[in-house]
């Protein structure tokens, strides 16, 4: 079976695909395309984001992150999913947690959203409604926190980027340890498992880690 993966950074996101191939049927073929393929970094530079755009933050394929606004690449990433479609993929996965338009879309296969599985899911893993959001980019808190505002009735958003210095996430987790929240969220496909398990050791609470929810609920639908 053929599957696709879009990225809204670049392609392929080898450090997402570390984590999660072996969660699905060895005869898993996975196709990968991202919104910022064949960009240089100064035409990345000027997708940067004003003040009222929707922040992103993704990798490149030299393992650096870039942030700018979602805006800029959501006609490329639509082209992408419709190649993935017409070249037979059976579903195509969004590599990032962020949230997309309803007119980003597939004609005839899911499409399937990190940040739709969290919605559902997080409010049900978490007794006290009181989740701590890990975010990359100090950009993105305020976002965050109104969008989980949504679904629990408390949030508090930490920048940490996954695709910055180890030693920044170590203090981010010192920094959440005695927060009240019972729940962190690893809220960028950028974190790792072995994020997740430096979060959980070093705070004693429950960590979600999306590429691997995703994945997960993806080999449900391929595991035939």
């Amino acid at each position: 079976m053929k599957i696709g993966a879009v990225t809204i950074g670049q392609s392929p996101r080898v450090d997402v695909t570390k984590d999660i191939m072996g969660l699905f049927d060895d005869s898993l073929e996975l196709v990968q395309a991202g919104g910022l393929d064949g960009l240089t970094r100064e035409e990345i530079e000027t997708f940067a984001p004003g003040p009222e755009d929707y922040v992103l933050v993704s990798r490149l394929t030299d393992g650096s992150s870039v942030t700018f606004a979602e805006r800029h690449i959501l006609p490329r990433l639509q082209n992408a999913i419709t190649k993935m479609e017409e070249e037979g993929c059976a579903l195509v996965m969004m590599f990032c947690t962020g949230s997309f338009p309803e007119s980003l879309s597939a004609k005839n296969i899911p499409l399937i959203y990190p940040c739709e599985l969290l919605n559902r899911l997080v409010p049900l893993m978490t007794k006290k409604s009181s989740i701590i959001c890990m975010t990359p980019s100090p950009l993105q808190t305020a976002q965050c926190e109104e969008k989980w505002k949504k679904y629990v009735d408390q949030v508090k958003a930490v920048a940490a980027s996954p695709y910055g210095e180890w030693d920044a996430l170590e203090e981010a987790a010192e920094q959440v340890k005695n927060m009240d929240g019972d729940l962190i969220v690893l809220d960028c496909i950028g974190y790792t498992q072995e994020m997740k398990r430096m979060f959980a050791e070093k705070t004693g609470k429950k960590v979600v880690l999306p590429r691997t929810l995703l994945a997960r609920v993806v080999s449900e639908l391929t595991d035939l």
